[in-house]
């Protein structure tokens, strides 16, 4: 059988070879405690210090910003969680943020909702884009209540780019805090956030070819977070316990790397490949439906829905034939009801049903996707085949 094909980039990256090394060298060498005052520590203090500023270069911040976490969820809710705690005193207590969030962001907003927080969802546009216009009519409003906007930068289902630089501005200019779940877009899009009046960006080292288990929230211009992990006065006391050197160290080496391969030429190289991956597939099966066609996405990925089949269906089928895609959020996969995300954008319930993610890499090759648009036909004409049996 060929290689396996992965189309799963928005899921998780392979780590990049300088990853693994740089980790093992840490693990074995300079395992000490950084909050230990003795030569290990240090030593293990130094790589940690290094890596925050590798990430703050990646996007454009200053290292003390950086504040490194578990992943972009714990990110997600330590921007939220830790705002709203911070300014627990004021009158600002109103959460404002969409249907369309990653369930990071949406199901920390439902929580809140539950525990008696005001969370004010705005509406969108049918290809996915949040409508600006709401949010200014909510700011002119209410700007005074609302302790946090919360929107995401790309959404990792469909890829639909939001207007971020217009949405920050507009928060700046009302004094309201801001903050993007970047974990789609940092590490693989130019991001600088000094020309940005973004707050708070969250981003994960999975995403762009770094470990599992680490990430960052950037805090921009020593804004309050209240701290969600106690247990130390680690990271600027906003995230107790001891360091995960071997994961920060990592996400410093897959920063830097990034850094240095994101292009327009590799933009439009991703985008090239996406593109091909849909007329393939849509000349041959007529039906398809790109969901966030028409809206700026990012160039690695596509939803396609396959109206009247099931997505758990298509993906069994294509894992069988070596190609490997997800439903949707990768966290959410194993459920059978269609994608949140999806249902909220207005896709019908039939599509929404049949709808798979294909998310590519620097990695992914013509070649692939060519095979890919081949094993992608040949599924979805033997499941239709069922259909009508």
């Amino acid at each position: 059988m060929p290689a396996p094909i992965h189309l799963d980039h928005n899921a998780t990256t392979r780590p990049a070879p300088q990853v693994v090394e740089a980790m093992r060298e840490v693990l074995e060498q300079e395992w000490g405690n950084p909050s230990s005052v003795h030569r290990a520590g240090l030593a293990a203090r130094r790589r940690v210090e290094l890596a925050r500023e590798s990430v703050a270069r990646l996007v454009g911040a200053e290292p003390r910003e950086v504040i490194f976490t578990s992943g972009g969820t714990e990110s997600a809710n330590l921007a939220i969680r830790g705002t709203l705690g911070a300014l627990a005193s004021t009158r600002r207590r109103v959460l404002v943020t969409s249907r369309l969030e990653h369930a990071a962001v949406r199901e920390c907003a439902e929580r809140l909702a539950r525990d008696g927080v005001e969370v004010a969802w705005l509406p969108h546009r049918p290809d996915g884009v949040v409508e600006v216009e709401a949010l200014r009519r909510l700011l002119d409003a209410r700007a005074a209540e609302v302790a946090l906007v919360s929107l995401m930068w790309a959404n990792n289902e469909t890829g639909v780019i939001a207007p971020i630089a217009e949405i920050a501005a507009l928060c700046r200019a009302r004094g309201v805090r801001f903050h993007t779940d970047g974990v789609q877009w940092a590490g693989r899009l130019a991001t600088d956030l000094r020309a940005s009046p973004i707050d708070l960006l969250t981003l994960s080292a999975h995403k762009f070819h770094g470990p599992k288990g680490v990430g960052a929230l950037v805090v921009r211009g020593g804004a309050r977070i209240e701290a969600q992990i106690l247990g130390g006065p680690q990271e600027r006391e906003r995230r107790g316990g001891t360091e995960n050197v071997p994961g920060i160290v990592g996400l410093g080496v897959a920063a830097d790397r990034a850094r240095a391969e994101i292009s327009p030429a590799a933009e439009t190289h991703l985008a090239s490949l996406r593109d091909r991956l849909e007329r393939g597939v849509r000349a041959r099966c007529p039906e398809v439906v790109v969901n966030g066609a028409g809206a700026p996405r990012v160039p690695g990925t596509t939803n396609l829905g396959f109206p009247r089949l099931g997505a758990e269906a298509i993906l069994v089928a294509l894992s069988e034939r070596g190609v490997f895609a997800s439903a949707g959020a990768a966290c959410s996969s194993g459920s059978l009801d269609p994608s949140p995300v999806l249902l909220a954008m207005g896709v019908p319930e039939e599509v929404a049903h049949g709808s798979i993610r294909f998310s590519l890499s620097g990695e992914t090759t013509e070649a692939e996707i060519d095979r890919a648009i081949e094993e992608v036909s040949t599924v979805v004409a033997r499941l239709s085949r069922t259909l009508t049996a």
